[in-house]
């Protein structure tokens, strides 16, 4: 008789993935002020934290390259003070409500937001307005924010996978592309600004074109439209807007390359591996979606079972599919120890290869699946949450019941559509590689995998074939 194992009889009892239960995604209420502007209300009874986001359609992506990093700048800066109180005078006023106020750029929009509880929602509304009708943009506040950007770009270069990242962009995209660098910019655009280029900055997309204010929580008993119409009633779009050109998204390489960042001593090598990917509206957007939650997007996803659990190379091992305004790109990242780099970007390249050329099986598709819209409905249990996700369906101009069809799209997608998906999206051929480490260790096996440059730490061309 084998003797009891207990580790055994727990796995024996582990719980099995359930059918998903169907789920409605909260109701929106549409609406606009008398001055155009649009408004979203979301009740979320029993969340008595309110939250406010009001979305501006201007993001990195849209500002001149010589002055990358302003967007971004701009944002921060707008919580730093207004015309009427300095920077300490607005974070009393706003702690004083039981408030935050929040305001952040990225590539495609810029929010400004508050969260506060219910019974203090119209002041909180208040503030937000101020800071976004009379931002003072202080120099000192603006030079403070942008001295700490520069020193975190000089931090980042001690950073294998900051460096990484970084230098991924830049292989692949075409220099042209905004897309190339950071959405915060980089030290030789970072440098040049100051308090009157961030304002021009501002000036030039607060013009609430294309703007949205979506407010969720527990809204029982409160007349939004009153309290906001003093406040941002009279903000019109303006008229005859001459529409934004779409920037350049091309591809720098249509075969695969090596960059290597020469890290010497280094004993782990930082990686990177893909090539650009789709922009967020694409018509079988839900059948990549899978696709990449298979290969890469979640823990038991292949590329991690592959390289941590199987061979152990590394701590995790994921890809990611960033669908922007325009073409995002495809990666797939990792860490590993210098001796086992060729291992991993061997088993790393097959996974890839297999996504596009064998069909999923059909336990690990059902799970993914369910485990794609399980994720989806946990994400939503707060405020903040369900209102971001209604921030994406503006900000992309998507079906306004897009959400509320979403598990079901999921669910809906088979095992050929991922194929397909695969084979469309995923091309070997293309692939871009980077390594962060010790180019002396690794170099001689990248050099099989496509033309190899070697740069410093530095950004400085020192080698490469």
């Amino acid at each position: 008789m084998s003797a009891f194992d207990p580790l055994e009889a727990a796995l024996g009892t582990r719980p099995v993935p359930g059918t998903p239960r169907p789920f409605t995604f909260p109701a929106v209420e549409r609406g606009r002020l008398s001055g155009g502007l649009q408004v979203r209300f979301v009740h979320l009874p029993g969340r008595p934290l309110v939250s406010a986001s009001l979305t501006l359609p201007m993001g990195a992506v849209d500002e001149p390259a010589a002055i990358g990093g302003a967007t971004v700048l701009a944002a921060r800066s707008l919580t730093e003070g207004t015309r009427r109180r300095d920077a300490l005078a607005l974070v009393e006023a706003a702690e004083r409500l039981g408030a935050s106020l929040r305001a952040e750029a990225g590539w495609d929009a810029t929010v400004v937001g508050v969260e506060v509880p219910a019974e203090r929602l119209a002041p909180a509304l208040a503030l937000l307005a101020e800071v976004v009708r009379e931002p003072a943009f202080p120099a000192h506040e603006v030079e403070r924010l942008r001295d700490q950007r520069l020193n975190d770009l000089l931090q980042a270069k001690a950073d294998p996978a900051r460096r990484a990242e970084e230098a991924y962009l830049a292989t692949i995209y075409d220099p042209a592309s905004p897309y190339a660098r950071p959405a915060g910019g980089l030290r030789d655009t970072v440098v040049g600004i100051d308090a009157g280029v961030v304002g021009a900055a501002y000036a030039s997309w607060a013009g609430f074109e294309r703007a949205a204010l979506v407010i969720g929580g527990d809204l029982t008993g409160i007349d939004l439209p009153a309290i906001l119409e003093p406040l941002l009633g009279d903000l019109a779009p303006p008229r005859g807007a001459v529409p934004r050109p779409a920037p350049t998204d091309a591809g720098r390489l249509e075969r695969p390359a090596v960059r290597v960042v020469h890290r010497p001593g280094s004993v782990q090598s930082e990686l990177r591996v893909g090539h650009p990917g789709l922009p967020r509206r694409t018509p079988d957007y839900h059948a990549v979606a899978v696709m990449s939650a298979i290969l890469g997007g979640l823990f038991n996803s292949r590329l991690n079972m592959k390289l941590r659990e199987e061979k152990g190379y590394t701590y995790g091992a994921y890809s990611n599919l960033s669908t922007p305004r325009h073409r995002g790109v495809w990666q797939a990242s990792t860490d590993v120890r210098t001796d086992v780099t060729r291992g991993a970007l061997t088993d790393l390249l097959d996974e890839v290869r297999q996504m596009r050329d064998v069909r999923v099986p059909d336990k690990e598709f059902a799970d993914q699946k369910r485990s794609i819209v399980a994720g989806f409905a946990l994400e939503l249990e707060s405020a903040p949450a369900v209102l971001g996700n209604h921030i994406t369906r503006h900000r992309y101009g998507l079906p306004a019941d897009y959400w509320d069809q979403y598990p079901e799209r999921i669910m809906a997608v088979t095992q050929d559509e991922v194929m397909a998906a695969g084979k469309k999206y995923l091309d070997p051929s293309r692939l871009q590689i980077v390594a962060v480490g010790n180019a002396e260790a690794i170099g001689e096996f990248l050099k099989t995998l496509g033309a190899v440059e070697t740069y410093d730490t530095e950004g400085k061309k020192v080698g490469g074939q």
